[in-house]
């Protein structure tokens, strides 16, 4: 078959799309331990691969996979978890979708394939099981907890004490404490909970996270003595975290992300504004001064 310039160039974009694909999945399938997910994304390669087969049948041309994308997507997916790397690289390969409509016309396959890469592979996806992602809810939970009692605390402390070594001393204590109690909370009701969840394993990763949380939102108070500066950064770093985490799982578990990050961001923001007004009239009713 003679295809157009258009329709050729289109077809060699897929073509470099699908082995690109496909070097990226096999990669992961002999990176990953877990059997089954091994299986599911070698699946995926070798059905990216037939693809490619199937293009090269009409463009009669070999082509070579896009090599940055290939290490990218691959330490991406050994930072963030493959799961989230699979889903972002499909995710950004929606956007050329639209081109299958027109080569469909010229050629029959072209349709089957779509089909294929809009249900068979997402299919696939889903199956995947990720120890971190089945912990998600642990993180959420630590996450949460850190941003909304630390940014309350460190403001209704801001205006109280208006001292960045007592701020510092006292947000730590706090933080330690209650990231310890959270970590306890944590562990006892997984382990009363009928889930394949391991107790320990989720009272660590809302510890961890509780922590990281905490480190970073006290860090400021530790750099620099002006402590309206140190509490704006804290409260900047605190919305910088919420989207980057909520992106995180809107990608990974096909979440909305603007619901979560509204809800997340008004939320700790707002317990911040009351602390930080319930810190001025503590001042004043006990008359501090420091």
């Amino acid at each position: 078959m003679q295809l157009s310039d258009d329709i050729r160039q289109k077809v060699i974009i897929f073509q470099k799309t699908e082995i690109t694909e496909y070097h990226i999945y096999k990669r992961l399938a002999k990176k990953i331990k877990s059997e089954e997910n091994s299986k599911v994304l070698d699946q995926i390669a070798e059905d990216e691969l037939r693809h490619y087969k199937g293009w090269k049948e009409y463009t009669k041309e070999e082509v070579q996979p896009r090599w940055f994308f290939v290490w990218f997507y691959y330490i991406i997916s050994i930072i963030f978890g493959f799961t989230f790397g699979v889903k972002l690289m499909e995710m950004g390969e929606q956007v050329a979708q639209g081109n299958y409509a027109a080569v469909s016309a010229v050629i029959p396959e072209a349709a089957i394939y779509q089909q294929e890469e809009d249900k068979h592979e997402k299919l696939l996806i889903e199956m995947l099981d990720e120890e971190r992602l089945q912990y998600a809810g642990s993180v959420v939970l630590g996450l949460n907890d850190a941003l909304v009692e630390l940014t309350g605390a460190l403001a209704g402390l801001t205006l109280a004490l208006q001292n960045v070594k007592l701020i510092a001393l006292s947000g730590l204590i706090t933080g330690i404490a209650a990231s310890l109690s959270m970590a306890a909370s944590e562990y006892l009701s997984t382990r009363s909970e009928k889930t394949n969840k391991h107790p320990v394993r989720a009272a660590v990763y809302t510890g961890i996270a509780y922590i990281t949380t905490v480190t970073l939102l006290i860090l400021p108070y530790l750099l620099f003595e002006n402590y309206y500066l140190d509490l704006a950064i804290s409260l900047t770093t605190a919305v910088v975290i919420i989207a980057i985490f909520n992106y995180y799982i809107s990608v990974a578990k096909g979440e909305s992300f603007r619901e979560r990050f509204i809800e997340m961001a008004g939320l700790s923001l707002s317990v911040a504004a009351f602390s930080f007004v319930i810190g001025y009239f503590i001042r004043q009713w006990l008359g501090i001064e420091i």
